[in-house]
């Protein structure tokens, strides 16, 4: 294993939203002694030639406006077509700072104020605060629960959609329950949306961190019409680059592509800075060896915690297909939300984000990340244990 994912690096003080919000975020007095598992970047360094590619660049002294180079697009369009077998364009390509902006450009774009926006649950907290930020209303379709996975409710899925809904959203892989959509899933939603004339905003961003055998398939390679589909992609969770702020929309349909670039022009949102270009390009074109060895970590990683958890009693888990967070259920405990909340964070010193977070459905559970050196993972364990004992 490389020294690289078992070094634990001292992130307090460094203006991490994921260990210094901690007493702001959990209304705690002092968070000096509780360990962070609750949002989702890792605590790995970056991959050494991503590095060395921004220290390349800091050699030239001038930060000018920076330009997007064809290059960049190819790093996108030749990484997606080796790992998910899909075929875009470069001229598909809006590369925008993160996946929520893209999310905010596609629903005012699409959408006017009171219009539906469809959305499975429990999920990602932004598919609901978004729509609801711009004064869209949030339909929901709840995912049924089916040997610790989710299914789609399909009669609600289409009911929901008959509604004159505008615009799904669609998290694939599944945040926060891990679910890697199948082919037949993905086809069948596809074909539904087109059918009642709905726009597809399919989110992909966890799509590189898929665990064998399952395989990430995109939304846009099953889609009937390639037009009605826009998708999401980013480096960020792949390569742990949040800080970077850099995403792409994947935007087949020409006429669409113009009326988000005009929203943006309206709007001045920028481009990506010429650091977030650089990232980005490196990381597709020379991070795929880092994230092989990172998948052999996770994995042991999703290993122990699912073991170790699954002795407690009341407690129910099961590995993820894809991402680095494990939903966690305590339902059995018969503790509340807040019960247990006060417990990790009192006893256990451990913060978990709770499920109510993730709307409908996600009552009775706990998100756990992963993504660090397997003693911090061993140490979030025996805090969870003692935190119910």
């Amino acid at each position: 294993m490389l020294s690289i994912f078992s070094t634990v690096f001292n992130r307090r003080n460094t203006n991490s939203a994921k260990w210094d919000m901690l007493e702001e975020i959990y209304a705690i007095t002092d968070a000096s002694e509780v360990l962070p598992m609750w949002v989702a970047d890792m605590d790995f360094a970056i991959p050494s030639v991503i590095i060395d590619a921004l220290q390349k660049r800091l050699e030239h002294p001038v930060f000018g406006y920076a330009i997007t180079p064809e290059e960049t697009k190819s790093a996108l369009t030749n990484w997606v077509e080796d790992k998910h077998q899909l075929t875009i364009k470069n001229e598909w390509i809006l590369f925008r700072q993160g996946v929520i902006p893209g999310i905010v450009e596609v629903i005012e774009a699409f959408t006017e104020v009171g219009d539906k926006v469809l959305i499975h649950t429990p999920v990602y907290p932004p598919f609901m605060s978004v729509p609801k930020n711009l004064d869209r209303q949030v339909v929901t379709s709840q995912l049924i629960e089916k040997d610790n996975s989710y299914v789609v409710d399909w009669e609600s899925f289409e009911e929901c959609l008959s509604k004159d809904v505008k615009v799904f959203i669609l998290c694939n892989p599944h945040n926060p329950g891990g679910k890697v959509w199948s082919k037949d899933n993905l086809t069948k939603m596809a074909a539904l949306c087109q059918q009642y004339n709905v726009l597809v905003l399919s989110d992909e961003i966890h799509s590189d961190l898929i665990f064998k055998p399952n395989k990430h398939i995109p939304m846009l390679s099953v889609a009937e019409d390639p037009n009605n589909i826009i998708t999401l992609m980013a480096p960020t969770k792949t390569f742990n680059l949040a800080g970077i702020q850099a995403a792409a929309m994947i935007v087949p349909d020409e006429q669409k592509r113009k009326e988000i670039d005009k929203l943006a022009v309206s709007r001045g949102y920028m481009g990506l800075s010429i650091f977030s270009l650089t990232a980005l390009q490196t990381a597709y074109e020379q991070g795929a060896p880092w994230l092989e060895e990172l998948l052999e970590v996770l994995t042991i990683n999703m290993d122990y915690v699912v073991e170790q958890l699954s002795k407690i009693e009341g407690i129910n888990v099961s590995k993820p297909e894809g991402t680095y967070l494990v939903w966690i259920d305590y339902r059995g405990t018969g503790l509340s939300e807040n019960e247990i909340m006060d417990r990790l964070l009192t006893v256990g010193k451990l913060a978990l984000e709770p499920g109510s977070k993730y709307g409908q459905g996600g009552d009775g559970f706990l998100r756990m990340n992963v993504a660090c050196p397997l003693t911090t993972v061993e140490d979030g364990v025996a805090r969870f244990i003692k935190s119910l004992q």
